[in-house]
């Protein structure tokens, strides 16, 4: 008796575990291996100046984007109008500023509901596998059998263009992607020893996935959801400027873009177009950066290093 009191107050004495320096750790390795990557942190920088311009708009917009004044139509980058004026006499800085709401929310909106989809259809077929494995993976076969754009624009076509409508379509036609590769972690997880001695213990199924197998397979998703904010600005633009996207006079990138189909406006007005085309190429190039960072940062393999 008098051994273990000893024993105990011994451990008592020694320092804790340090799991939670671990943890810090582990993510201080993480932040390391990303910020190493310099385009990634420029594309991190850059990211966060749009959002804070989509949500100081107002403020730095200077101007009303519907306003439109007919004795200033068409009129090159001066003063009272940093960009110029379009057809309509509308101020391009501001029109310019307010898409970037319209294309940052498309983004994070459609990737949102396409990645809770097919997290939880990749979760549950690579779980369970069988027959519901079977039927979910035929389902994502179908989708993924024809053009994504193609069916967007139909089901846009059908429905009519609006920016709500562009969220959900994208996010229910865009997650076959997400879901395939949930399943193929899962398929791996479920066979892996920790998850065996959940299932001997008799831990519920619900509580195997979500507490056990699901955090295991953040890293994985989260850069698939990078990419996919990347994919859902350029499907945005692309349905606005085939004028099936966020309809007038509600700016976009893409809609601002469609000016540049008249050969006038191509050769002689660049003030109309060059700016959009520019924000669309920077913000997707930015935010593949990222995603580029967070897939290095995130690999185990590389987290020794």
């Amino acid at each position: 008796m008098t051994d273990q009191i000893i024993q105990t107050a011994g451990e008592q004495l020694l320092p804790p575990t340090p799991q939670m320096s671990a943890e810090e750790s582990m993510g201080r390795r993480i932040f390391r291996r990303f910020v190493r990557y310099r385009p990634a942190v420029f594309g991190s920088v850059v990211v966060f100046v749009l959002i804070v311009v989509a949500l100081a708009a107002p403020m730095i917009a200077g101007q009303d984007p519907f306003y439109q004044n007919y004795s200033l139509l068409k009129q090159p980058p001066g003063a009272g109008h940093f960009l110029g004026t379009d057809p309509l006499g509308r101020d391009v800085w501001a029109r310019l500023v307010y898409a970037t709401r319209v294309s940052l929310s498309v983004g994070l909106v459609a990737v949102a509901i396409y990645t809770v989809i097919g997290t939880l259809l990749g979760a549950v077929a690579g779980y369970y596998g069988g027959a519901l494995d079977n039927v979910i993976m035929r389902l994502t076969d179908i989708v993924m059998c024809f053009p994504t754009l193609i069916i967007i624009i139909t089901v846009v076509a059908l429905i009519g263009p609006s920016l709500y409508n562009i969220m959900i379509v994208i996010g229910l036609i865009s997650w076959p992607s997400i879901g395939r590769l949930v399943r193929g972690q899962f398929l791996a997880l479920r066979e892996q020893e920790f998850i065996t001695a959940a299932r001997c213990v008799g831990v519920p199924n619900g509580r195997i996935i979500w507490r056990h197998m699901l955090p295991n397979c953040v890293g994985p998703i989260t850069v698939a959801a990078t990419f996919g904010i990347a994919s859902a600005i350029l499907t945005e633009a692309s349905l606005s400027f085939l004028g099936l996207g966020v309809p007038p006079p509600q700016p976009s990138w893409g809609q601002m873009l469609t000016d540049a189909q008249k050969l006038s406006i191509l050769a002689g007005m660049p003030w109309l177009w060059v700016p959009p085309g520019i924000m669309i190429a920077l913000t997707v190039l930015c935010v593949n950066f990222v995603g580029d960072g967070l897939r290095d940062a995130l690999d185990p393999r590389m987290l020794l290093d």
